[in-house]
């Protein structure tokens, strides 16, 4: 018989969201005549601009020729899109080479599917609490996981021990779930841990649209040396409303080199160019058309106002929270509100109480850790009435 990889064992019997879903459909099925408003997975609502829809509408079209068609196109992403992340990354002060942007089907898929590179004999350091898929996918190649404590003492923004070694890194700023997001000098020291520890950064930056603070960095490559040290995520979900659509890329430096066990120069780059061309056909022709509209001026400017809603979203839950004296962090450079649970409530029972209630829907901190075991995340993905009810409704339970 075939042996199984095991350490599938040591991980949560479903994932967050898998039972997030489960609860709110079986209420549902008790209840069809409450509706429910869901403030808790990080799904958008507002339809994709005008610019990207014609770009994919010239996809399809593109298609229908056969002096246009388009089969198999470059694991890496075409010329076309590379270019113009590459010249996003310039808008925001940081150079690239087109050759260090891999086009993705998003962020989730790269931040697990990275761990391909890795031997399992790697200790991972991991904010508690975190997006799940970091922890999970390392649980599932059965390697040692050593997590830093992410808190109110710290504003969610924890900072490295010199004193402790880790070799993987795992950053995500602005965070998911806590809306936290580290400062140029706080990143700094980071990244000199990671030079120091000859340690690698996986850093998310799926949220970076998201940041309103001018002083705060959209990339980890702002950081002198990160190239050294970082590979950097990023999603076209949030940025342009691509979660169903699928979209994204990863940053992975020439610059970035190790060596191996047995002395010879490591290039990662080079190590996930082989890794993509082995396991990834690429993304469709037709999403990269309109992925590449999202960095033109006309595509940057509507999805600066579908931001902008998202924002007000933040606005109002955040405000509804502090009149009511509860604790929130962020909603100001992130679209996740991430606050205590009232009345020293766990936060599967405050989930539990929020649903049955309000019929609102959020997210349990305890499923990002058990540091969020008394906190709760919403999300300003709704659209502006969803959000002014579900605040209503809360606001009548406290």
């Amino acid at each position: 018989m075939p042996k199984f990889n095991e350490n599938y064992f040591h991980l949560k019997e479903s994932y967050l969201f898998s039972e997030i879903a489960h609860r709110v459909n079986a209420y549902t099925e008790k209840n069809p005549d409450k509706k429910v408003i869901r403030l808790g997975i990080g799904d958008v609502t507002l339809p994709l601009g005008s610019e990207i829809i014609s770009q994919l509408h010239k996809g399809v079209d593109a298609l229908a020729s056969a002096e246009t068609f388009k089969g198999y196109g470059p694991e890496q992403g075409y010329d076309f899109l590379r270019n113009a992340i590459v010249d996003y990354y310039h808008r925001n002060n940081v150079t690239l080479h087109p050759c260090e942007v891999f086009v993705s089907d998003g962020a989730k898929s790269d931040t697990g599917n990275i761990t391909d590179l890795f031997d399992t004999d790697n200790i991972v350091l991991i904010p508690d609490p975190v997006y799940p898929v970091y922890v999970d996918t390392n649980l599932m190649n059965g390697r040692n996981i050593v997590y830093i404590d992410a808190n109110e003492e710290n504003d969610f923004l924890p900072m490295p021990d010199f004193n402790v070694h880790a070799d993987i890194i795992y950053i995500c700023s602005p965070n998911n779930p806590t809306g936290a997001a580290y400062n140029i000098e706080q990143l700094k020291k980071w990244v000199d841990y990671a030079l120091k520890n000859n340690a690698i950064i996986l850093y998310d930056s799926a949220y970076e649209c998201f940041i309103t603070d001018e002083t705060l960095p959209r990339s980890i490559y702002a950081i002198e040396g990160a190239k050294k040290c970082a590979i950097e995520f990023c999603s076209l979900s949030k940025t342009a409303g691509f979660t169903g659509t699928r979209c994204g890329y990863t940053i992975v430096p020439e610059d970035l080199t190790f060596l191996s066990s047995a002395g010879a120069k490591i290039s990662v780059n080079a190590m996930w160019n082989r890794r993509q061309t082995t396991k990834f056909n690429g993304v469709s022709y037709i999403v990269q058309r309109g992925a590449a509209a999202v960095f033109s001026p006309e595509g940057m400017s509507q999805c600066k106002m579908n931001i902008k809603y998202y924002q007000e979203n933040a606005h109002i839950i955040m405000n509804s929270l502090t009149k009511k004296n509860i604790s929130c962090y962020g909603g100001v450079n992130s679209p996740y509100i991430w606050f205590k649970c009232p009345n020293d409530m766990d936060s599967w029972d405050f989930f539990d109480y929020l649903l049955n209630n309000a019929q609102v829907v959020g997210t349990p901190g305890a499923g990002f850790g058990k540091n969020g075991q008394k906190f709760f995340r919403l999300t300003s993905f709704g659209t502006h009435n969803s959000t002014i009810k579900a605040m209503e409704r809360i606001d009548k339970l406290f």
